[in-house]
């Protein structure tokens, strides 16, 4: 397991990705990845990163009214990000720097700039960049996220629910949906073989 201490010694996860130990059976999080975006004493927000609808991209951007002038994104599937807010989309993507802004400041009007280099924008003006051939490079739509109470995600790490490891942007991206639970493990060094033995009964 790789988490962060802060100073207050609390566990911070934000930039990690959670990997589902094969004892969950859970439906939406079985052999989920999950990349975090903020994680502090009050819970934890992230969105599954290897669970594609049946929406492309080029579907979604029908629906919303917008073209798409993204030819790299047309067929690309847009995620099942988690069972919270599954009618609304969560663009995840690489930070967008304004030059002449501050350098907190994002370019779009409602998005969470998480350490490590990621941005993740729910306004409908990302989208709008992208429907003109603009905006990020590389993005990862969902539809909804998942969601912790206060101390719900380190309790269920303790019970060895999960695995953690510090996120590589490269398996949201640049990875084949298929791949990326295992290579999410191989950060750790794991192979899933070893893991499904070592498991044992959930």
């Amino acid at each position: 397991m790789s988490a962060e201490i802060d100073t207050s010694g609390t566990m911070n996860l934000t930039h990690h990705f959670l990997i589902a130990m094969p004892g969950m059976q859970d439906e939406m999080f079985g052999r989920s990845v999950v990349y975090v975006c903020e994680h502090s004493e009050k819970g934890a927000l992230g969105i599954i990163i290897n669970k594609p609808s049946d929406i492309t991209m080029g579907k979604l951007f029908d629906k919303v009214d917008l073209p798409l002038r993204r030819e790299d994104l047309e067929l690309e599937p847009v995620f099942q990000g988690g069972p919270v807010h599954t009618e609304r989309g969560f663009v995840l993507h690489d930070r967008i720097v304004i030059e002449s802004g501050a350098a907190d400041e994002s370019a779009y009007s409602a998005t969470l700039t998480i350490p490590g280099g990621l941005e993740m924008t729910t306004s409908r003006d990302v989208l709008e960049a992208l429907s003109t051939g603009a905006g990020p490079h590389r993005v990862l739509v969902s539809l909804g996220y998942s969601t912790w109470g206060e101390g719900q995600l380190e309790s269920e790490i303790t019970e060895n629910a999960w695995l953690t490891v510090h996120a590589d942007a490269g398996v949201i991206f640049d990875t084949p949906v298929a791949e990326r639970y295992n290579t999410a493990l191989a950060l750790l060094g794991v192979q899933p073989w070893a893991l499904s033995a070592a498991a044992g009964r959930a």
